[in-house]
């Protein structure tokens, strides 16, 4: 590793911000606090995963927006929940740090007009654990901002999937996870000490007697050193795009299916384990099942109005309406027995004609002559007639609807309880979401494994500083997002954790670099 000396850096800076997600809130923060920031993204947009979110949630219990909205919750309770999901697997200090944080946070947010916030009711996704919200009282978006807003900086906003993968025009309003990246670059770019860089990926720390002291920068063709006097926040995303490191780390599924923004190949994280950092859950992912488009690639999918998932033997094997990272899960745990190969398929009858009953594709649907072109949709008049052309045993697939439409007229899934909690019921109004499948002609869908990026990462303390593998932080390195490991370890207990928590300790970091800086720094 390359250890510069006073003298030969190109620039410098309080606080270098590497990737344009959540971590931009450790960007503002530090502004908003005095310091001179730097961000520094490595793709052609700001906005990372985040702004491909649809709902761009945030999992902040009992916050200013909740509690105007009449929430009973109490931070207790939600800490409580929280641990029995998440157990021991991350260090108990770091989980009641996120879950207290949160509140917060979003007072902090709020003390500036740039952030306007929202209730948008999302249960918790271990719906049978004590303390679990059923009415979706811990999950908060921030509010659509009109394009223009933004001025120039709109276009630069990465998303929608549409936009990038289908070549549709960005619509006039920033939503969801857009709109609170755009509300960030706004509230940013009003400090005349923060700077914004895209193209610009960080590809190696610098370091002086055991101490982060700035940062290897690739712009414009070449590299350049750039000082960072207060630390260098790694908020970059994961490697869920890079295919040498899922295989080295034995993170399932193909970078092809993944819903992580392009520029995540890890780059950060490498910078960070060339300086000694710890790692962590290095072969997890937020998993979802993945809806197989005509390009190949299978989209992080929900909202299942109708169909049942089977495996390679014809037989049902997850509750459908269950949260998506569980049904990844399992999806993971049948190719690992050998009881799945991919694509699995989803069977439906013709009660919505030939298009599967999948209301949130990611992806926008295309025609459907090139699904069944693609070998990817099948139709047939009877159900072993089906089977055969998706390679399934008759008899099972025949005595697996058999018996699921007898769940659906009980209302009662006695094989995987589809229906038993909150979250199954919330898109179907609170009605069971088992709908019988007895209208010919019958169809299979294709589906694969997707994910929402990896979540394994550098180890951190409370306050986002990375600790090396003796467990000592390295004075100037944070870590937040993806790039640090996940505080909720190998589960996904509520809709907006992952964006919560890079927000919250990107903001952490900052708020730790502001109270520790040097002496005799800048804001200029």
């Amino acid at each position: 590793m390359t250890v510069h000396t006073e003298g030969v850096w190109d620039d410098e800076t309080d606080v270098i911000v590497a990737g344009s997600g959540g971590g931009l809130v450790g960007a503002y923060t530090a502004a908003r606090e005095g310091l001179s920031v730097m961000v520094v993204e490595a793709s052609d947009q700001f906005g990372g995963t985040t702004a491909y979110s649809g709902g761009g949630g945030m999992w902040f219990p009992c916050n200013p927006v909740l509690r105007r909205a009449g929430t009973d919750d109490t931070l207790d309770a939600a800490f409580a929940y929280y641990h029995a999901a998440v157990g021991d697997r991350t260090p108990v200090e770091l989980q009641r740090t996120y879950v207290y944080g949160g509140s917060d946070l979003i007072g902090y947010l709020e003390q500036d007009d740039h952030f306007e916030f929202d209730v948008l009711p999302w249960p918790d996704y271990y719906g049978r654990l004590p303390y679990a919200r059923r009415d979706g009282m811990r999950h908060t978006v921030s509010r659509p901002l009109r394009a223009e807003r933004l001025g120039g900086l709109a276009h630069l906003v990465r998303g929608p999937l549409d936009r990038e993968r289908l070549g549709t025009e960005a619509p006039k309003y920033l939503s969801g996870g857009r709109a609170l990246i755009g509300r960030l670059l706004s509230a940013i770019t009003s400090y005349p000490h923060a700077s914004l860089h895209l193209n610009t990926p960080l590809v190696e720390l610098v370091t002086s007697d055991g101490a982060v002291v700035g940062a290897v920068v690739e712009q414009d063709g070449r590299r350049r050193a750039i000082r960072a006097r207060a630390g260098v926040l790694l908020a970059a995303g994961g490697f869920e795009c890079n295919p040498a490191l899922r295989l080295r780390f034995g993170v399932p599924g193909d970078a092809r299916d993944t819903m992580g923004a392009p520029g995540n190949v890890g780059l950060a994280l490498e910078a960070g384990m060339a300086a000694g950092a710890a790692i962590d859950l290095m072969d997890q992912a937020w998993w979802s099942p993945g809806f197989t488009h005509p390009d190949g690639r299978s989209a992080f999918s929900l909202w299942f109005t109708g169909g049942i998932f089977v495996n390679q033997d014809g037989r049902r094997f997850v509750n459908e309406s269950g949260p998506y990272d569980r049904i990844g899960k399992t999806i993971i745990d049948q190719i690992a027995c050998g009881a799945m190969t991919l694509p699995f398929w989803m069977i439906y009858d013709d009660q919505e004609g030939l298009v599967p009953p999948v209301k949130a594709t990611n992806v926008s649907m295309v025609e459907p002559a090139q699904y069944v072109d693609a070998g990817l949709w099948h139709t047939a008049d009877t159900l072993p007639e089906l089977a055969a052309k998706i390679g399934v045993n008759a008899d099972n697939l025949v005595s697996t609807v058999k018996r699921f439409n007898e769940f659906a007229a009980a209302g009662v899934d006695k094989d995987f309880g589809r229906g038993d909690e909150a979250y199954d019921r919330v898109f179907s109004g609170g009605r069971s979401p088992m709908a019988p499948i007895d209208t010919a002609p019958y169809h299979a869908a294709a589906f694969g494994l997707s994910d929402l990026g990896t979540k394994g990462g550098l180890v951190t303390d409370s306050d986002a500083r990375v600790l090396d593998t003796d467990g000592i932080p390295i004075d100037g390195l944070y870590a937040a997002g993806n790039t640090m490991a996940a505080v909720s370890g190998t589960v996904y207990p509520g809709g907006g954790i992952p964006i919560g928590a890079s927000m919250l300790f990107s903001h952490l970091a900052a708020r730790h670099m502001a109270a520790t800086r040097p002496q005799g720094g800048t804001n200029g």
